[in-house]
């Protein structure tokens, strides 16, 4: 599904690790990790150009604090963290992907980004401003998408993954901000507008406008097939 989004290209080296950090082909960022990783680039990570867009979007102010909810090998927040003053936090549940990710960071010295090995459930909501989200469940009902057996997929994790970011969306402050790419977007709550698209629609900024629903009373109108509360959405400005 996602693999038809993005053609897969023989990796080229840049000159310096350096340089691999300012590149703007995904083909070339890429090699800051390692073969492996960089070859899952194409399907499970965003693409470069898309993370720098999304990073403006979410760290509208300098310190703004933001979230990537399963952030692999912390593409998102390395982006993020060396094209704006944001602070970029990035929740993964693969201690591989963790340890990937921490290592680049170190190595290349990039201030501003922390990464968590744990899972979303564990995460306060409360300590960030902004959230971003690239279908980060989808493999639990997409065996396809597998990246490997160290975490279970489950179709039931999808419905309560979802459900979770959800509710925690409603409990955030007003003017909360969220970027998506890709999906279905079911994460976002009715209090949350589309704002801003970009990438032919597929990057949305959404803001919450509206004061939340009672979370019990949206999961008693969900309409989808999977039980997870549905999202009525609002008007997009491009």
């Amino acid at each position: 599904m996602l693999e038809s989004l993005f053609q897969r290209t023989t990796p080229i080296r840049v000159q310096s690790d350096n340089e691999f950090l300012h590149a703007h082909k995904d083909h070339e960022f890429d090699q800051i990790f390692p073969v492996a990783i960089s070859k899952l680039s194409a399907c499970h990570w965003s693409p470069a150009n898309v993370c720098r867009t999304a990073a403006q979007m979410l760290a509208s102010e300098p310190g703004a604090k933001v979230l990537d909810i399963g952030c692999g090998p912390g593409k998102f927040c390395i982006i993020g963290a060396t094209t704006t003053q944001g602070h970029f936090t990035g929740v993964e549940q693969r201690a591989k992907l963790v340890r990937v990710a921490k290592n680049v960071i170190e190595k290349n010295h990039i201030p501003r980004v922390d990464i968590v090995h744990g899972n979303i459930q564990d995460m306060n909501f409360r300590d960030f401003d902004a959230f971003y989200l690239f279908n980060p469940f989808e493999e639990n009902v997409l065996p396809s998408l597998r990246i490997d057996y160290e975490v279970e997929l489950k179709a039931r994790l999808y419905t309560d993954y979802t459900a979770h970011v959800q509710q925690q969306l409603l409990r955030m402050p007003l003017d909360t901000r969220v970027v998506t790419y890709c999906g279905e977007c079911l994460e976002i709550p009715a209090c949350y507008v589309c704002v801003k698209t970009a990438f032919t629609n597929q990057l949305k900024l959404w803001v919450k406008k509206h004061p939340s629903l009672d979370y019990a009373y949206e999961a008693a109108h969900a309409d989808n097939e999977n039980g997870v509360p549905a999202r009525a959405g609002g008007m997009v400005y491009a």
